[in-house]
């Protein structure tokens, strides 16, 4: 077995193994940081797709993170008022069921990657990066403008949703659900990247005038990775509204999408396991440097300059000793 596989398996097992330590110790908020660890893991694992294969650098990818999030909230809020949301033509109630939920956020989430892609993949680098970001802000100000769903202010929901046969308010089962979707993701970004498509797609980010002379339309393989990445990190701006029982335009900043390329930054560019690394890293970064002072994020940058400078590869690669062929 490869050194890589190996280190994969031990990260892959890391989060479980924290998680059920926590819940040997009594320690529910380990597991929920665990679970956040995982979630914020799974939105990374949908950019990673877009910037590690095809080298997108989306600023704006916090859009389909918040769409995942609002939808959960929408169908939520509904539900727990007992109010539908569409009464005119035809009736849509809310619920509180997380399958039906996921399914909204993932379609809605990845028709709006289909439309914002349409429109930004037709540029490339700096225009595209600030395209993207141009959307992400026009989302995040919709959303302040929003009163119907608590505006500036958010909206909060008082009870975690349900899935089938599990009792979602038990910390360690919800990191059950979490974990489970992210190991599938993974499980399926692996095989996209060994699959044609993916070689396709990484041969376009390499020089895409010769994968056009072979049939191949650059922008097309661009437009399917991006809106698989947006419907990933839409599912996980479900779960993360989820977690956390409340959805505000934050969720849309471009912030949050910087959040997410650091992730993948620290962790390894095109790296599988790069996101879950970099993810686990700043949210441990996050609960200790954060008691120590309301600066903690000085200290994340200064670990980021590190990575930039002396690891290219991101930790995996640091520790594996070499670095991804397209990089």
């Amino acid at each position: 077995m490869r050194t890589e596989n190996i280190l994969n398996t031990l990260i892959f097992l890391t989060l479980p193994g924290i998680a059920l330590a926590a819940l040997a110790l009594d320690e529910p908020f380990i597991i929920t940081l665990a679970t956040r660890a995982a979630i914020l893991a799974l939105a990374a694992a949908g950019l990673n797709l877009a910037l590690g294969l095809g080298g997108l650098v989306s600023l704006g990818h916090a859009v389909f993170f918040g769409i995942g999030g609002y939808a959960m909230a929408i169908l939520a809020s509904h539900a727990q008022s007992y109010t539908p949301i569409i009464d005119s033509w035809v009736l849509i109630e809310g619920t509180k069921t997380m399958p039906v939920i996921w399914l909204v956020a993932i379609l809605t989430s990845a028709l709006v990657a289909l439309c914002i892609g349409l429109l930004c993949l037709r540029t490339s680098g700096v225009y595209f990066i600030m395209i993207t970001l141009a959307f992400g802000q026009m989302f995040y100000y919709f959303a302040i403008s929003w009163p119907a769903y608590g505006g500036e202010d958010g909206l909060s929901i008082y009870v975690r949703n349900d899935f089938p046969g599990l009792n979602t308010h038990v910390p360690i089962q919800f990191f059950g659900i979490v974990f489970a979707l992210l190991a599938l993701t993974l499980w399926g970004m692996g095989r996209i990247a060994r699959a044609p498509f993916g070689l396709a797609l990484s041969a376009a980010r390499q020089n895409a005038e010769r994968v056009e002379t072979v049939g191949i339309s650059p922008f097309r393989l661009r437009l399917v990775a991006f809106v698989i990445s947006g419907a990933v990190t839409g599912l996980a701006g479900a779960l993360f509204a989820d977690l956390n029982r409340f959805v505000s335009p934050t969720m849309f900043s471009w912030q949050m999408s910087g959040e997410f390329i650091i992730f993948i930054v620290l962790g390894g560019i095109g790296r599988l396991f790069g996101p879950v690394v970099g993810a686990c890293l700043f949210v441990a970064l996050e609960h200790v440097l954060g008691g120590v002072s309301e600066y903690w994020l000085i200290y994340v940058g200064a670990v980021l300059l590190l990575v930039v400078l002396f690891a290219r590869g991101g930790v995996i690669g640091s520790l594996v000793g070499r670095e991804v062929a397209h990089e």
